[in-house]
C-alpha cells in the first residue's frame, strides 16, 4: 500500500521540529481526517541566487502519509529559491514519495499548501 520511501519518511522523518524566529510560518489542516501541519522556514538572501530557504522544519499531527509528505516537502524545498519552492505541487510531493494511495492524496495537498502558506507569511512580513 505504501512505497518504501513513504515508510522511510514516516519512520525517520527529516527536518522535524521548530525554528525559533522563523522568516515565515504556514499552518494548514483538514477537519475531515484531522491532519494538522505547520511548516517553518528561514529565508536568506544571496547576491546571485536571491532569496532562498536556508532552513525548514515541520510539526505534523496526523497519519503516516501526512508525516511522510511533510518530511518530503521540507527536503524538496530546502536550498530552493522562494520562487522555486512555490512551484512545488501536491503531485510533485506524491511523485517524490513513489506515489500515495488515492485516499491519501489529500495529505500531499496539505504539505504543499503548508509550504506555500509559510512563503506567503514571509512575503507579508517583508
Amino acid at each position: 500500500m505504501y512505497s518504501r520511501k513513504v515508510i522511510e519518511h514516516f519512520t525517520r522523518p527529516h527536518n522535524q521540529g521548530v525554528i525559533k524566529n522563523p522568516s515565515g510560518t504556514g499552518m494548514v489542516g483538514n477537519p475531515v481526517c484531522g491532519d494538522l501541519m505547520k511548516i517553518y522556514i528561514k529565508v536568506k538572501k544571496d547576491k546571485t541566487a536571491g532569496e532562498f530557504i536556508s532552513d525548514i522544519k515541520f510539526e505534523t499531527l496526523g497519519c503516516a502519509s501526512a508525516i511522510a509528505t511533510s518530511s518530503m516537502v521540507t527536503d524538496m524545498a530546502k536550498g530552493k529559491t522562494i520562487d522555486e519552492a512555490m512551484k512545488i505541487s501536491r503531485d510533485s510531493v506524491a511523485e517524490s514519495l513513489g506515489g500515495l494511495p488515492p485516499i491519501k492524496m489529500h495529505c500531499s495537498n496539505l504539505a504543499s499548501d503548508a509550504l506555500h502558506a509559510a512563503i506567503e507569511d514571509y512575503r507579508k512580513k517583508k
